[in-house]
Formats: C-alpha cells, structure tokens, sequence
C-alpha cells in the first residue's frame, strides 16, 4: 500500500471526502465545530446515536485525520483536527443553500407550464 507521499494528490482528496461521506460524520464535525472539544456523552445527546455507532463514526473521522481526542480519566473528548473543517462545512453549507436555491426555482416555473389535459 502506498503511503501518503507515493499517492496523486487527488486520490488523497477523494479520501478526505470518503472521511465527511456519511450524514453523521457531517453531524459530529459540525457539534465539534461549534465548541473546542465535545465529549462523547454530549455528543451522543446531541446526534441521538447509539454508542457504537458513535464509536464507529468517530473512528472513521480518526482514521481520515479530521479529529483527535483525548482520553481524561474515563471521559473521552473530541475536537477538530484543523480548523479548516469548520471552514469546509461553512463553504459547504453555503453551496448547499445556492443549490437548492436553484432548485426552488426550477420547481417555482413548473408551475408556469402549460396544463395538461387527462385522457378521456
């Protein structure tokens, strides 16, 4: 397998994205880019997941390099590894908004066709 240095820059960013492909993990980077650190109670609260899942998710977010945590006492507690996350969901919300802005408005003039007769 080659490391990060052998891999085209391109395939590196695809996987980035591989890391923020799950609604979840958009939702767990979005508490944590809300607050410095989020422990793993609190974000249980707040995405309504079961723990192993949580787990999973997280561990996925670990593996793709877009948080760190750190274990006190027997609380764990998550932040973001890079403050760009926060940037990259904020750009990304914004792109969202523009799309379905668009989309509104294509569904807007659907009511501005002509009317179709049924069949006898």
């Amino acid at each position: 397998m080659l490391g990060d240095k052998e891999r085209p820059l391109y395939e590196i960013k695809a996987n980035l994205f591989k890391g923020l492909a799950h609604p979840y993990r958009i939702r767990v980077l979005e508490i944590l880019s809300a607050c410095d650190e989020a422990s793993v109670a609190e974000m249980l609260a707040k995405t309504g997941l079961e723990a192993s899942h949580l787990s999973q998710h997280l561990g996925v977010l670990r593996r793709y390099r877009l948080v760190l945590s750190e274990r006190r006492a027997s609380i764990v507690y998550y932040r973001l590894a890079f403050p760009q996350v926060a940037e990259l969901l904020r750009v990304a919300r914004q792109l969202l908004s523009e799309v379905l802005s668009v989309s509104q408005e294509q569904l807007t003039s659907v009511d501005d066709l002509p009317i179709i007769p049924t069949a006898p």
